[in-house]
């Protein structure tokens, strides 16, 4: 085992650490920088059941049909992106990702869903403090 460990190490030069510490620094930032902007720009009361989520409500029927698949696969690709950033020594936001994936996403009991997961403090207290440097008011919750 210690032989294969050590040939695979000797194919590996420090060019090729060089892109894998740079892909890791570029991805996290760009999830970072996306998922920050997404979070400032959510509107306070998004969160609550008054708050309407109608997506392209005053669209043609296969505009909106076309929108809302658009959507839910990127909320799909979302939340794997974020499964997969959950795990150590892999870069990115991946609670708030799966967060954004699962607020795209049109299936029942996503509001309870949302909820679960902002009702933690440290998630709800992250997005606040962030929404807070930018003069933006705090999410409300219901």
């Amino acid at each position: 085992m210690s032989h294969l460990l050590l040939a695979i190490l000797g194919l590996v030069t420090f060019g090729d650490v060089i892109l894998a510490v740079g892909l890791f620094v570029v991805t996290f930032a760009v999830s970072l920088g996306v998922i920050s902007f997404i979070l400032v720009k959510l509107p306070p009361t998004y969160f609550q059941e008054s708050h309407s989520r109608t997506f392209l409500a005053n669209r043609r029927p296969a505009a909106r049909w076309a929108g809302l698949i658009g959507k839910n696969a990127l909320g799909v690709v979302l939340v794997l992106l974020g499964i997969l950033m959950s795990i150590p020594g892999i870069p990115g936001q991946g609670i708030l990702t799966i967060l954004l994936g699962i607020m795209l996403l049109d299936i029942p009991g996503i509001r309870r869903l949302e909820s679960k997961i902002l009702r933690q403090p440290k998630v709800l207290e992250k997005i606040n403090g962030l929404r807070h440097k930018f003069s933006k008011a705090p999410l409300v919750l219901d």
